[in-house]
């Protein structure tokens, strides 16, 4: 499907699911279609499973618009609780579009969970209450792994099941121009490790060199890799170190899932020059979860000064990571929002287009994790690899078999398309934009 047809299905209100491999488009295509409603006096929720992903295309998290948070699920009473909140009311009560960006890595029960809060705010038993939902992702990449191990996708939450969803395909290749690279995505797409692994050895990328002015991102799949480098990295630089401590306050499980989702660490250790991330969203300020950016100073009460590499200089205050109980109790982290960003896992580089990066895919626990992270870059030059093992040549067999039907549902839904007349399209697509939902 091209991204004309696709911006038709989109116009007409349908729910849509939005794919195709890396650099085909979605991107752009969503960017389109937003400035196409706001335009129109629309009003929009721009959204995405991650922080990262969502500073991609100028939004917020989905767990942050929805107010579900960290949880996975949530009752009615829970539900009844975010209802009373202003700044919610304010949010999804005039939604006409929900648009969620990177759908593979959001939980089957977190989607049932959004679907259910939309319902309640919209008063409407329709799916989402109403709201056009338009998922974008690549089921290819990191899918969200359940406590039994298993990788449950959206696609099998009763909400997909019920909102009759179109499939636009997209074909076409807008940020690759690398043809072996394109080759090798596609090779790995299909699980054909064989042919994956000949073009990364043929092509010797363990010895690509970088000039010295660029500064290649540092891809590991462990934590404890990227937590290694960043120290490493920090204690090249010469001059005082500052230190930061986390606060916590609530039952110690709870604490324990805030620090975990935020990814704040609970001893903070910066000094000039080190290389950061944000890791939360703060607009007034002027940052979201997944800016970066480098210290550039700290003031006189020795707060931390980042000079965001988009050119803003930002003082980073503590901020307050903060989930209520079942019986209304706070629980409640403290920390300045940064972490040292010189290293990062692959699955925080979901949704990041990288010119250079030293990968190493020597320690891959989890299929799709080489997918994710080789398809980051532009172009093959900008590789430099470290380490490989073979499950980095393969992608998620469940994965495999939906991109089929997705590939069959997207085909008939452009055959649809072919047989409306363009007076029918332009009648769907003034209904919609008349409709209130």
């Amino acid at each position: 499907m091209d991204q004309k047809e696709a911006l038709d299905i989109l116009k007409m209100g349908c729910n849509v699911f939005l794919t195709g491999p890396p650099g085909s488009g979605k991107t752009f295509l969503l960017n389109k279609y937003v400035n196409y409603l706001r335009g129109r006096g629309k009003a929009v929720a721009i959204t995405a499973s991650t922080g990262i992903a969502a500073t991609h295309i100028n939004g917020v998290t989905l767990h942050s618009w929805s107010g579900l948070g960290i949880k996975e699920r949530i009752s009615d009473k829970e539900i009844r609780v975010l209802m009373s909140k202003g700044y919610l009311r304010k949010k999804i009560k005039p939604a006409r579009v929900l648009i969620i960006d990177e759908v593979s890595m959001l939980k089957h029960n977190q989607f049932d969970a959004v679907d259910r809060i939309c319902q309640y705010f919209k008063g409407s038993f329709a799916p989402f209450g109403g709201i056009q939902v338009v998922c974008s992702g690549d089921f290819f990449q990191l899918p969200p792994i359940e406590r039994d191990g298993e990788a449950k996708f959206i696609t099998e939450s009763f909400a997909w099941k019920s909102m009759d969803i179109k499939v636009c395909y997209l074909e076409g290749q807008f940020r690759q121009k690398d043809e072996k690279l394109s080759a090798l995505l596609d090779h790995i797409r299909g699980n054909r490790a064989y042919e994956s692994k000949k073009i990364l050895m043929d092509n010797k990328f363990s010895e690509n060199q970088f000039p010295q002015d660029m500064i290649p991102t540092k891809l590991y799949t462990h934590n404890i890799d990227v937590d290694a480098i960043n120290i490493f990295e920090l204690n090249k630089i010469k001059g005082k170190e500052f230190a930061y401590y986390m606060e916590s306050r609530g039952p110690k499980e709870l604490v324990f899932s805030l620090k975990k989702s935020c990814l704040a660490p609970e001893k903070l250790l910066l000094k000039r020059g080190a290389h950061v991330m944000f890791l939360k969203n703060n607009f007034e300020k002027g940052y979201v979860n997944g800016t970066q950016g480098r210290i550039i100073d700290f003031d006189e009460e020795e707060l931390p000064v980042v000079k965001t590499f988009s050119g803003r200089t930002i003082i980073a205050k503590p901020a307050e990571w903060t989930v209520e109980g079942n019986d209304e109790s706070i629980t409640q982290i403290s920390q300045i929002p940064l972490r040292l960003a010189w290293a990062i896992t692959v699955h925080k580089s979901q949704g990041m287009n990288l010119d250079a990066a030293e990968i190493d895919l020597s320690k891959c626990f989890l299929e799709g994790m080489g997918y994710v992270a080789i398809s980051r870059l532009r172009t093959l030059a900008g590789l430099k690899l470290v380490g490989i093992n073979d499950l980095a040549f393969y992608v998620n067999e469940k994965a495999v078999e939906m991109d089929k039907d997705f590939r069959q549902l997207s085909q008939e839904a452009i055959e649809n398309l072919r047989k409306m007349s363009l007076s029918q399209k332009e009648k769907e697509q003034k209904n919609f934009l008349h409709s209130s939902a």
